[in-house]
């Protein structure tokens, strides 16, 4: 493959995914349209030269439907040109999009393409496009042959599977949102995050989700949000799976699961030719990705093996990985990956996660590249790995290198 830059990587603050959220009031494709204009102006450069626009999205439907993509190119009013297409790896759309735009242009299809992904939870809610279906997404077929529950049910089975405690999943979001918290006290977001309106005319630059007052006390006093799920049935379908295990311990709440909010976040990527045409400095380089499937009743286990396909492709180990960015949907499934990989605690999740930042599905994979390539650059680090859990049994994974000038 020929070699793919990162030139530059812009999201949104992160709203509450509430209507009182601080940007809850901003349509999908405006909150989308709004990065478009910022990766173009930040970095002087002609919109029109845009080959693609690839946007993960995870609820296409009502606002977020239509190719939210090229309604997005159209928002920012960029030429028309420029086409845009949108794609659905459920919570690795995002990731999705990047690693799609790399590859069309490390096989010489493109040069200059610009993908990232949105999800504005509070005005397109989670599951308004399966409507009354089933978790078996209403085939027969499938929920003869698999045994699928609600993720939180998944995401408590791996805990009870491999050992996750209340108290260690408790603990880990408690440290979520002391990192978060030094981290926007100390401006490390500062670099990527572009600001948009409030509904007052005032320009939102922070993250609206984290609360670090939620401290251990606080987190251990509360109740677990999935048990009822499971009591009504769901527990007995994933046992089906799992019969070696005698009853699940539902652990996660919603201080120890991802927070729900609005977002939208997007990555420049180029080719060498671009690079010189266009005159942009290159901040990394995509090194390799993966994407795997797994076992669909547990769900979430998928960044471990995906993961190690990725270091497998770029020839690297763990140890070469100086740091870990690993989606926080529930707290269980960064200690899973955490275990299976042998990572070390302080190379992953460095400035928190989604638990305290909050998880804006199609949007977190290029969140999470994005916030790579700064703590890489701020630490003058060489490698970073990005990967998320996805529904229906599947991981993705990313790795970049940090280029110096």
């Amino acid at each position: 493959m020929e070699p793919v830059y990162i030139f530059d990587a812009v999201r949104t603050p992160r709203g509450k995914g509430k209507k009182r959220g601080t940007i809850a009031h901003i349509h999908p494709q405006n909150l989308a349209g709004a990065t478009l204009r910022a990766i173009a102006e930040r970095n002087k450069m002609d919109a029109a030269k845009v080959e693609d626009v690839v946007l993960g999205c995870v609820s296409q439907v009502n606002e977020q439907g239509a190719c939210i993509a090229r309604y997005s190119v159209m928002a920012a009013e960029w030429p028309d040109s420029v086409p845009g297409y949108t794609v659905n790896r459920f919570c690795g759309s995002g990731l999705q999009a990047i690693n799609n735009g790399v590859s069309a242009i490390g096989a010489g299809a493109s040069d200059l393409i610009v993908a990232g992904g949105v999800e504005s939870m509070s005005r397109v809610k989670m599951g308004d496009d399966v409507g009354d279906l089933d978790m078996s997404i209403g085939n027969p077929f499938v929920a003869e042959h698999y045994n699928l529950v609600p993720q939180g049910i998944s995401a408590d089975l791996i805990a009870t599977k491999y050992g996750f405690s209340r108290e260690d999943v408790d603990r880990f979001a408690v440290e979520s949102q002391q990192k978060a918290d030094h981290a926007i006290k100390n401006g490390y977001f500062k670099k990527s995050i572009i600001p948009v309106k409030d509904q007052n005319g005032n320009d939102v630059l922070l993250d609206e989700h984290p609360r670090i007052a939620s401290d251990y006390e606080f987190l251990s006093g509360l109740g677990p949000v999935f048990k009822t799920y499971g009591e009504s049935g769901a527990d007995a379908i994933a046992l089906k799976t799992y019969p070696e295990i005698q009853k699940i311990n539902h652990v996660h709440t919603l201080g120890n699961s991802s927070g729900v909010v609005d977002g939208a976040a997007v990555i420049l990527v180029g080719s060498e030719k671009a690079r010189k045409e266009y005159g942009l400095k290159p901040r990394a380089r995509v090194v390799s990705m993966a994407a795997t499937g797994s076992e669909p009743t547990i769900m979430l286990t998928g960044p471990a093996s995906a993961s190690k396909l990725a270091l497998q492709k770029a020839g690297l180990t763990v140890d070469d990985i100086d740091l870990f960015e690993i989606n926080e949907a529930f707290a269980a499934v960064v200690l899973f990956v955490q275990k299976e990989l042998n990572i070390p605690k302080e190379k992953i999740n460095v400035n928190g996660g989604a638990i305290a930042l909050g998880h804006p599905l199609g949007g977190t994979g290029a969140i999470l590249i994005g916030t790579l390539v700064d703590e890489l650059e701020r630490r003058k680090a060489r490698y970073g790995l990005a990967t998320l859990c996805i529904g229906g049994g599947m991981g993705i994974a990313t790795v970049i290198e940090r280029v110096d000038g």
